[in-house]
């Protein structure tokens, strides 16, 4: 059966860890929307041009799946976001045991939910101690499950990572 997934993302997120997913997703059959500070253009970090759907202050987070965080400098500006909406949006996917997918960067987002205490988790390098310090469980693997979390550390593991949507979604 066909999901509806979220992906969270603004300008200068990592091409291919939008891309590639999403492809996957696609293959399968799901339905993708994106989500960002506002509807329109996005600027992927290689020079991709990509469109938000929607902005975050018109989406509900019942209305969706399944969520993917793609990585590069977007988690970060999302972040950025002064009412922590993004940091609301992902926490409602940890909470409801809705498959929550994270590359690189991504799981930044989710530090925001305060939800990763005693969680396996994988992210880039650089935010391995950040997810440490939220009380992850940090593993150095292509892809890591902790029940409906999937995360990966670069895009050399979205082999891996895509499967995991794909089981995940099955």
């Amino acid at each position: 059966m066909a999901k509806k997934v979220a992906v969270i993302m603004t300008d200068m997120v990592e091409d291919v860890e939008y891309t590639s997913p999403v492809e996957a997703l696609e293959a399968e059959g799901h339905e993708v929307e994106v989500i960002s500070t506002e509807a329109g253009e996005i600027e992927g970090k290689q020079g991709g041009k990509f469109k938000a759907d929607k902005s975050i202050a018109d989406v509900n987070a019942d209305d969706y799946d399944a969520i993917l965080i793609p990585g590069g400098f977007s988690p970060d500006l999302l972040r950025s976001d002064e009412e922590g909406r993004f940091g609301k949006f992902a926490a409602h996917f940890l909470q409801n045991d809705k498959p929550t997918f994270a590359i690189c960067h991504g799981p930044q987002v989710l530090i925001d939910t305060d939800l990763v205490n005693d969680r396996n988790m994988t992210s880039f390098r650089s935010v391995r101690k950040d997810l440490e310090n939220a009380g992850a469980k940090v593993q150095d693997a292509s892809v890591v499950v902790c029940s409906n979390l999937v995360t990966s550390r670069t895009p050399d593991d979205l082999p891996d990572f895509n499967a995991e949507i794909k089981n995940q979604l099955a």
